[in-house]
């Protein structure tokens, strides 16, 4: 079941709490920190979030309204977002159209996605149709893989190469989507800054010590503003193969320690089991108050229950142990690994076994247009809540189509009653439609009548 608050509703904390809980403390000693919780079923859910949240972010955002903003969204895959697995493109046209308004004139959405995708040269951006939606507000959308690096340090003298327009941007805005991950227990704030990094050869440096190195690297990306998207979140064996939940939430804050804390509550996960917040705790990280900040708040389970652990397969739960982790990763270097890898009948052992999460479908998809089944279609409004463009689907599909319409398909693969018909080849979205038909409309249905 989706957030039950009604759409105005927030659930904010601004360190009363944790004033109260030290009361032997000066003020001046203690950090404030800042979270807030936000009802998100809809674009201009999303919106009304984003532009009544961002004032009590204004500190972190340039003077300069002409000063260089990065958006960092989690493409993890060219699984969209109704799948629990990628940022949502409402959230990321409600932000981007708030930030234009406010006269913010250089922004960049900028993404390095996940290994086996870019070194299979899938353009998971378009798949996703990120470029698309960005385009209509006039940003570019850079692929971070391919974009110049600098030094960063990791654990045990190791060095890896992190995106320069990310260390360049005048305030980096951290867009994770909420996930449980079969290797770092939830994927939020920390893990998201992953795709900061330049290429595969990057990404695989950070495996020798992944928690250390998830925090390595936000140390030196520092992002100023997180916004989870918790529209449509993940249980179970993210970050691809999960289930996803349909939360209809939003969070905001300024500190990922904070904040993947406060998510590991709101999903009912025990927070010693994600691996970043774990070693964070070793570190220090984790300070009093941080903790007492987080205790001290009214937090709801976002799904009315728990999310589902990330439980892997007995192969990939032995392989992917930290104890064994650097022989696997010896072995995925060899040349031989890396030949076998790039053959599908290998692809797909690596797959059944849960060695792999992802399918690496090589096949782009053609649309040719939508059309509506004026019998199916009970008029529920689903397609409207889910369209990032703003657009009446149904009505769009039944006139034959729309310039607005990016083509990313939420209205398609989540209408409950299936009213809409895709013309074209499908490519790519076979795969998704394999695995999560039936899962994305359930999530909205049965749907309200509006």
């Amino acid at each position: 079941m989706p957030l039950s608050l009604a759409p105005g509703t927030r659930y904010a904390g601004d360190g009363a709490a944790l004033r109260a809980a030290n009361p032997n403390r000066s003020p001046s000693a203690m950090t404030t920190y800042r979270l807030h919780l936000r009802r998100a079923a809809s674009l201009a859910e999303a919106r009304r979030a984003v532009e009544e949240t961002l004032p009590a972010y204004a500190d972190v955002f340039p003077s300069d309204k002409a000063a260089p903003i990065l958006l960092k969204p989690n493409l993890n895959a060219n699984m969209n977002a109704l799948t629990g697995n990628t940022t949502d493109l409402r959230l990321l046209c409600a932000l981007l159209g708030a930030l234009r308004d406010a006269g913010y004139a250089d922004l960049t959405v900028g993404e390095g996605t996940n290994s086996g995708f870019y070194r299979n040269d899938i353009g998971v951006i378009a798949r996703l149709a990120v470029d698309k939606a960005a385009a209509r507000f006039g940003v570019p959308v850079v692929d971070l893989n391919h974009a110049p690096g600098r030094p960063v340090a990791f654990e045990n003298g190791v060095t890896a190469q992190v995106a320069a327009p990310v260390l360049d941007a005048a305030l980096v805005i951290n867009l994770p989507k909420l996930k449980t991950h079969f290797e770092a227990g939830m994927s939020v704030c920390l893990k998201n800054l992953m795709g900061c990094l330049v290429g595969q050869e990057n990404k695989k440096k950070t495996h020798q010590s992944l928690a250390a190195n998830i925090l390595n690297l936000s140390d030196a990306v520092r992002p100023g503003l997180h916004i989870v998207d918790a529209m449509v979140a993940m249980e179970g064996l993210g970050p691809t193969r999960g289930t996803p939940l349909r939360c209809d939430a939003l969070v905001f804050g300024d500190d990922p320690y904070v904040i993947d804390l406060a998510c590991a509550r709101l999903a009912g996960f025990p927070d010693a089991a994600v691996r970043p917040l774990a070693e964070a705790r070793r570190r220090g990280r984790l300070t009093p108050d941080r903790e007492a900040f987080v205790a001290g708040l009214s937090l709801p389970l976002l799904a009315g229950r728990p999310f589902a652990p990330p439980k892997a397969g007995h192969v990939a739960t032995f392989v992917h142990s930290p104890k064994r982790q650097k022989y696997f990763l010896a072995v995925r270097n060899l040349r031989l690994f890396r030949y076998l890898a790039g053959t599908d009948w290998f692809g797909a052992l690596l797959f059944k076994t849960g060695l792999r999460q992802d399918v690496f479908c090589r096949e782009e998809m053609r649309l040719d247009g939508l059309s509506l089944d004026d019998r199916a279609c009970d008029g529920c409004g689903a397609c409207r809540e889910l369209c990032p463009m703003g657009l009446d689907p149904a009505s769009v599909a039944a006139s034959g189509g729309d310039a607005a319409c990016i083509g990313c398909l939420y209205c398609y693969l989540a209408c409950p009653r299936q009213a809409l018909t895709f013309h074209g080849e499908p490519g790519f979205l076979a795969e998704q439609i394999r695995q999560y038909d039936a899962l994305a409309r359930a999530l909205y249905s049965p749907c309200p009548r509006q």
